[in-house]
């Protein structure tokens, strides 16, 4: 079994994938609330398919682009699960999920925020460029959130073949948050 999540934008979603193919996915839509609600959605969806933390062979996640926090959220907890079971972590951003099945090379575009859009280039071979913000070019829709989870887990098993580095946010952007103006705090001797 597999087992993928993905909080990179205004939803909750995770997508249980068993070895003979068949899948089942929860979603809920939500602007904030990911974190308290994710491990909630993976206990239920276990529960309700009789499979146990230790069935799963991989947790999969979304790594973007997407909401800073919601990336963040999902990321951790994929590693935090996966690190508990002894299990692989693998990320897998939006670029490449629409890149699946398209012909190489190919660029993906996707839509970001203030107007701009995201960029990726995939090689003839598949690897990625860096993504970049873009003003020119249309962009593709995303997918909905249950065909994103979807797609995600049924990635998974291919990705297990190879060593997969662990799943880190994609970032196009830096983060909107400013550094504290307040002093660092000293730290006194005991």
């Amino acid at each position: 079994m597999i087992l993928a999540i993905d909080t990179s934008a205004a939803h909750c979603a995770a997508a249980l994938l068993s070895d003979d193919g068949q899948i089942w996915v929860q979603v809920e839509a939500m602007d904030k609330g990911q974190a308290e609600r994710l491990m909630p959605m993976i206990a239920a969806l276990l529960a309700d398919h009789h499979v146990a933390p230790a069935d799963l062979r991989a947790v999969t996640v979304g790594t973007g682009p997407g909401n800073f926090t919601g990336i963040r959220i999902g990321v951790a907890a994929a590693r935090g699960l996966a690190l508990g079971l002894g299990i692989p972590a693998i990320g897998i951003s939006q670029f490449e999920v629409l890149a699946q099945g398209q012909p190489l090379p190919c660029t993906i575009t996707l839509p970001g925020n203030r107007g701009q859009n995201y960029r990726q280039s995939f090689d003839a071979d598949g690897a990625p460029g860096a993504p970049a913000v873009v003003d020119e070019g249309e962009a593709t829709p995303l997918p909905v959130p249950a065909l994103l989870v979807q797609q995600m887990a049924r990635m998974t098993p291919a990705r297990l073949t190879s060593p997969q580095p662990r799943p880190a946010p994609v970032y196009v952007r830096a983060a909107d948050a400013a550094p504290p103006r307040d002093p660092a705090p000293v730290i006194l001797d005991a």
